[in-house]
């Protein structure tokens, strides 16, 4: 007779049968039981034909990954921790010394900075380039570049930049590209359509949707790349938690109606704000003057819910900085994408010029990420702190 204890552990389960819901049951496991040792033998944990631990996917996680592999159009599809580790996890798996790797100059700014650090500790160089300018990235592609960045719009910055033009660049080089798709979440706009090799996708945007999940992802079409890439992921240890799998999956079902709620309503806050005088420039691709609206408009469907303004010359840091801590729907947080708008002042000029001259916007910015208030209560909102500028 087993003591109680033991048959708590060992209790047999089965999941039951008829049983169907709208949402995938969720799998929670670190250790993976198999049958017997020639099943153990069997199986590998590279094909998803089987599983082997938890860190290398579940049933759960598995299908995650092949819904947003069907979102962006690819093949395969990692998880990773985050967005950022997304990145990490490209550059580790296709550099390496004496590599060179090339990254727009209005790019995701952590992107920068592990090629500042890391990759260069690595032996990895870097050269940042001018995505609005196709023929400065043909210039700066040499025989040690092995991996171009690409963003579409431009981080903060917003700029709509020739994405097909500079993807046939790489391809016509031979060089991999990767694009950050984060802003068009598999809905503006379809990266492999537009020529990149590999999709990354911050999960923690829009696909989660509450502002309480951190998650990427990686996606190509191509099996090779696939397998480089799956390698560092493995040997890494990259791995996402069954819970936070769950919560992204419940949130996809969603995630159209809300990209378009918030697409309208930033639409609309954003040409309130564009005929202001407290505004100095309006940056959304959606709108004609904004930098790379035309390239914009040939590529795209919908826009996300983010925009920033260039505040008049007249207005100082300190001046917008009240107008920041003057709003109340508005919160001040990084990150977008979520129910809660916010907003992020930035200096500017230290993220552009420094890399390629003059920085071309001359006042303070901020950044807004629309969330799904009224439109109403938000345009309230800017109004009352608009009058904080003094």
């Amino acid at each position: 007779m087993r003591k109680p204890i033991t048959d708590l552990i060992h209790h047999p389960y089965t999941p039951p049968p008829g049983f169907s819901a709208p949402q995938p049951g969720v799998f929670k496991a670190s250790t993976v039981i198999f049958p017997n040792v020639a099943a153990m033998r069997a199986r590998d944990w590279q094909h998803k034909a089987g599983y082997t631990y938890g860190l290398h996917g579940t049933p759960t996680t598995f299908t995650l990954e092949e819904r947003i592999a069907t979102l962006e159009g690819g093949k395969h599809c990692l998880l990773v921790p985050s967005g950022l580790a997304a990145i990490a996890n490209v550059s580790m798996a296709l550099l390496k010394a004496g590599d060179e790797v090339l990254i727009p100059d209005n790019a995701y700014g952590p992107n920068k900075a592990l090629a500042d650090g890391e990759l260069k500790s690595w032996g990895i160089t870097h050269q940042i380039y001018d995505a609005m300018n196709p023929a400065d990235l043909q210039a700066r592609i040499g025989p040690n570049t092995k991996l171009v960045w690409l963003e579409a719009p431009g981080s903060v910055t917003m700029e709509f930049v020739p994405l097909r033009e500079l993807a046939a660049i790489c391809r016509e080089r031979g060089v991999t590209s990767a694009l950050d798709s984060t802003w068009s979440a598999g809905i503006a706009f379809n990266g492999f359509d537009a020529g990149a090799d590999i999709v990354v996708h911050a999960l923690t945007k829009y696909p989660s949707g509450g502002g309480d999940v951190l998650m990427g992802a990686v996606v190509t079409r191509d099996d090779k790349l696939h397998r480089q890439l799956n390698l560092t992921h493995m040997r890494v240890g990259w791995g996402v938690g069954a819970n936070d799998a769950e919560t992204i999956l419940r949130s996809l079902s969603t995630m159209a109606v809300r990209y378009h709620a918030q697409d309208m309503a930033a639409r609309e806050l954003a040409a309130w704000l564009q005929g202001r005088p407290e505004i100095g420039q309006l940056l959304h691709p959606a709108f004609e003057g904004s930098p790379g609206h035309p390239h914009w408009r040939e590529l795209c469907t919908a826009a996300a819910g983010l925009f920033s303004v260039v505040f008049d010359a007249r207005y100082g840091t300190a001046q917008v900085d009240a107008f920041c801590d003057a709003l109340e729907l508005f919160k001040l947080g990084y990150s977008w994408g979520g129910p809660v708008s916010l907003a992020v002042p930035y200096d500017v000029a230290p993220m552009r010029s420094a890399r390629l001259g003059t920085c071309p916007y001359k006042g303070v910015l901020v950044r807004f990420s629309v969330g799904l208030e009224a439109v109403d209560d938000l345009r309230a909102d800017l109004e009352q702190a608009l009058g904080a500028l003094g």
